[in-house]
C-alpha cells in the first residue's frame, strides 16, 4: 500500500465534492476540508489547463508507482506496456506544467493507499479507472477551450490516452470488446465526455493537495 502525504491540511477538497467512486471492487471515500484552504485552478483556458495537469499529475505519479513496485506475476510484455504508458503521462504532466509556467497549479501529493500494487487486478482496475476517466474529460473539456492551439494539443493527448485505454482492457481481459471499447463507446461510436464537475469527484479519493475548480462547470 502506497500512502504519500496524508494529513489534515493536506486533506482534499474540489469544490461541490462529497463523492466516492468504486475501483477494483472497492469503495473508496472522499476527504474534505474549508475551501479556504484550497488552491484554485483558474478560469477560462488557464483553467482548463490546470485541470488537465492535475490530471496527468495523477497518473504519472501512479505509473511511477507501478513501474518502481510491479505487481506479483508480471510479464515482461506487461511491464513493456506499462513503463511506455508511464513515460507518456510523464511528458503530458511536463508539457502541460511547462506550458502553464507561474500560472501552473503545485505539484499535487496523492494517496494510493486503497491499491494493492502487488495484485494485477487492483493496478489494472484502478488504471482502467484512470484512463476512461482521462479520456472522458478531454472530450468533455474541449469545449470549454477558447484557444485552438490548446484545442488541437488537447485532441492529441486524448488519443493517446484512448491508446492507454485500450491497451489496459487488453491487459485485463484480453483482445476483444472490451479493448475496442466496450461498455464506453456508445451506440452511436462515441466515446465518453464529462465536464469537470463530473470528473473531479472521481478523482478525489486519490488526491490529498487542496484544490477547488470554482470557475469550471
Amino acid at each position: 500500500m502506497i500512502t504519500a502525504g496524508l494529513n489534515r491540511r493536506n486533506l482534499l477538497k474540489w469544490t461541490g465534492v462529497g463523492a466516492t467512486v468504486m475501483v477494483a471492487g472497492a469503495m473508496l471515500p472522499n476527504f474534505g476540508i474549508s475551501t479556504a484552504l484550497a488552491a484554485d485552478l483558474g478560469a477560462g483556458d488557464i483553467g482548463v489547463l490546470n485541470y488537465a495537469y492535475a490530471l496527468e499529475q495523477l497518473e504519472a505519479a501512479f505509473y511511477i508507482q507501478v513501474v518502481k513496485t510491479p505487481y506479483a506475476g508480471i510479464t515482461k510484455v506487461e511491464l513493456s506496456n506499462l513503463k511506455a504508458i508511464r513515460d507518456h503521462e510523464i511528458a503530458h504532466r511536463d508539457f502541460l506544467k511547462k506550458a502553464l509556467g507561474r500560472k501552473a497549479i503545485p505539484g499535487l501529493e496523492v494517496d494510493f493507499s486503497s491499491v494493492d500494487f502487488t495484485s494485477k487486478k487492483s493496478v489494472l482496475g484502478t488504471a482502467d479507472v484512470f484512463e476512461n476517466l482521462g479520456v472522458a474529460a478531454y472530450n468533455g473539456a474541449g469545449q470549454l477551450i477558447q484557444n485552438v492551439d490548446y484545442l488541437a494539443v488537447a485532441g492529441s493527448i486524448v488519443s493517446v490516452e484512448a491508446r492507454h485505454a485500450a491497451t489496459i482492457a487488453e491487459l485485463l481481459s484480453g483482445f476483444g470488446k472490451a479493448a475496442a471499447g466496450g461498455k464506453n463507446v456508445n451506440s452511436k461510436g462515441l466515446d465518453g465526455a464529462l465536464l469537470p464537475s463530473q470528473v473531479l469527484p472521481k478523482a478525489a479519493p486519490f488526491i490529498v493537495t487542496p484544490v477547488t475548480a470554482n470557475a469550471l462547470s
